[in-house]
């Protein structure tokens, strides 16, 4: 394992997630049920879940597109969902 591609996935994951509704989500789920380990451990295995779904999608991609296009589309589809999120349509 590469630890500077383990650093910066960590990081820049951890980053994006900071704050979002998922973690908006776990807050309020465990206020509401006073259960935190049983949250942790259901919100940790839907995000492992989550990653591995991405991870392999990424995967197969690589084989058959140039990792650039992924990346490329990758920011077309951030613009676009934030877009629709500014207008009020997500």
């Amino acid at each position: 394992m590469n630890i500077k591609t383990f650093l910066s996935t960590f990081g820049l994951i951890f980053l994006a997630e900071m704050g979002d509704k998922t973690q908006l989500a776990a807050i309020t789920l465990v206020a509401e049920t006073r259960q935190p380990w049983a949250v942790f451990l259901g919100a940790s295995l839907a995000l492992t879940a989550v990653s591995l779904i991405g991870v392999t999608l990424g995967a197969v991609l690589a084989n058959h597109i140039n990792p650039e296009y992924l990346h490329r589309a990758a920011a077309v589809a951030f613009i676009i969902i934030g877009a629709l999120m500014l207008w009020g349509k997500i």
